[in-house]
């Protein structure tokens, strides 16, 4: 059977673990398979454009385990009370193809993301950073602010967004975390200004220049998360010229990514060298780091196996019959599809997984 985690369930399994705990450990999962590197075939996600949005593809996959998420992003969702990004994977086993787990990932999405981000920034902001400005105070907000304040020792995060709204609901859903200090800046300059890490996770899909030059400070690191999709930007070219600019997949962010508006030849350094201890992520404190983050799907496998490996010690979803599984039938022939056909022939399709 495979594992369903609806989006319910994934929220038991949250906070079963704590969110703490659960970006800590996910950004843990997600360095380890980046590490990995090498063991993965990668490819870009295949996307879909139109004129309101983007849906798309992303796979991934080694010797063992074979994973896609299906993603969408549509700014101009929110209009009609729906959600910008929504999104659902599977994990497969590669030796038999059979779907493991079939996942929401909507909320992991996000969870991976600031995961994502945490892992990037440990190995490329300064130690001892402590006041992030935190630009578009959307769905993504409240984790990137918990990622770095309980694992990178943010102390202080500085928040603008053109909606005044958003800025309200994510001081609302912080509330609960009094350790953290949240100042409410008048301008994207106003919360720029003196910050260690800038983290920008805007979602218009325009060419933007959220940061520009006059705005960066010796020694920030930019942590660029909403530049995701061709013609979508949030960094002023002259600002990745000031900066060591890393990247998840360079095939991908050349695409995607805020260099998409840089020539061809632009130098970037590939994040999981950084991490595997190949080559040197900051070369000093003065350095500008910049994460041009896009969102890969190996980040996507790495959520999903932590999403089956917390579920399954938590006994958390059900089995679904999502595939033909026949094999513990007394009468069983893998070459017999026909008797699907027939309702008496199937089993039960839903099931509490023991």
């Amino acid at each position: 059977m495979t594992r369903f985690v609806d989006v319910p369930t994934m929220s038991r399994l949250v906070e079963h673990i704590g969110i703490s705990r659960f970006i800590g450990e996910l950004a843990d999962a997600i360095r380890d398979d980046f590490i990995d590197w090498l063991a993965f075939d990668k490819s870009p996600r295949v996307a879909n454009h139109s004129e309101i949005g983007v849906i798309e593809l992303m796979p991934v996959s080694n010797a063992q385990r074979y994973a896609f998420k299906y993603v969408n992003g549509h700014p101009k969702n929110t209009q009609r009370g729906l959600y910008t990004v929504m999104a659902f994977g599977v994990l497969a086993d590669v030796e038999t193809g059979y779907p493991v787990l079939l996942s929401e990932l909507t909320v992991a999405t996000a969870l991976r993301t600031c995961a994502t981000s945490l892992m990037a920034a440990r190995a490329l902001a300064r130690p001892d950073s402590r006041r992030m400005a935190l630009i578009g105070n959307g769905a993504q907000s409240e984790f990137q602010a918990l990622a770095f304040h309980y694992h990178l020792g943010i102390q202080e995060v500085v928040v603008f967004d053109v909606d005044p709204l958003a800025t309200e609901k994510f001081i609302r859903n912080l509330a609960g975390h009094p350790s953290l200090k949240i100042i409410r800046a008048a301008s994207i300059a106003d919360a720029v200004r003196g910050a260690d890490i800038v983290t920008t996770v805007t979602a218009d899909k325009t060419y933007a220049t959220i940061i520009t030059p006059e705005m960066i400070e010796p020694g920030m690191h930019i942590n660029g998360v909403g530049g995701d999709c061709p013609g979508k930007t949030e960094l002023h070219a002259d600002v990745l010229r000031a900066g060591k600019v890393f990247v998840e997949y360079e095939p991908q962010t050349r695409i995607e990514g805020d260099i998409q508006q840089m020539p061809a030849d632009f130098p970037t350094v590939d994040l999981w060298r950084v991490l595997a201890g190949q080559i040197v992520g900051r070369d000093d404190r003065e350095q500008i780091t910049i994460f041009d983050s896009v969102g890969f799907a190996l980040e996507d496998y790495s959520v999903l196996r932590y999403i089956n490996e917390q579920a399954e010690a938590g006994n958390l979803g059900v089995g679904i019959e999502l595939v033909p599984w026949g094999e513990d039938d007394d009468d069983n022939d893998p070459k017999d599809l026909f008797r699907y056909t027939r309702s008496s022939r199937s089993r039960k399709s839903v099931r509490r997984i023991a």
